[in-house]
């Protein structure tokens, strides 16, 4: 009687995972359908209509695109990007998680330069994604963050090699180090640059 129980257990449980992995299959499947229909839909559409090619054109070309929101987004409706069974992520504590210190700041262009030390450990300021890494004109080695709440954040005069293309990034960890003891920050939205006296205290 108890070998009965016990198969039955082990048949029941198989059971379980099996209808398990078939649920998580058939959401994979029917995230792959979707993604192809929506796909299709907008490439007939951009094919048919020359003004929605335009306004595609312009959104995609011309616009900031919002790669923090989009994850976001995915993220909510749909899970992790990664669709891997039985992954979760761990929540650990950063080693570095610090404020933003300097000894001095002043207007520079379009942001503001602040005297740090040598060598200063540069926290990041919000979590984003990284857009940007490398040399812009009339600025120098600039890293860029595309902030959740929207707004492109530039670090000037911060360098990092650990960093890469659309890395995600989290507020308060490492983000790089300074070349010499200034860096700069440039607020941006939208092509616009912000005063960066209302988002640095």
């Amino acid at each position: 009687m108890d070998e009965y129980k016990s198969v039955q257990r082990y048949l029941n449980k198989n059971k379980k995972e099996r209808k398990k992995k078939k649920v998580y299959w058939n959401n994979t499947i029917n995230r792959i359908l979707v993604s192809g229909i929506l796909l299709l839909v907008c490439l007939c559409t951009i094919k048919i209509n020359p003004s929605f090619k335009s306004w595609v054109d312009k959104k995609v070309y011309h616009t900031n695109f919002s790669f923090s929101k989009i994850n976001q987004t995915y993220e909510k409706y749909f899970g992790s990007v990664l669709p891997l069974p039985n992954v979760t992520s761990e929540v650990t504590n950063p080693v570095f998680e610090e404020n933003l210190t300097y000894q001095g700041k002043e207007p520079y262009k379009e942001g503001v330069k602040l005297t740090v030390s040598t060598n200063y450990l540069v926290p990041v300021l919000e979590s984003g994604i990284v857009v940007f890494i490398g040399n812009k004109d009339n600025y120098g080695k600039t890293i860029i963050i595309q902030q959740v709440n929207g707004i492109d954040l530039w670090y000037v005069g911060v360098e990092n090699s650990n960093l890469k293309i659309y890395d995600y990034i989290e507020k308060g960890s490492l983000l790089g180090e300074t070349i010499s003891n200034e860096m700069y920050l440039f607020y941006q939205k939208a092509g616009e640059f912000l005063d960066y006296q209302e988002y640095l205290g």
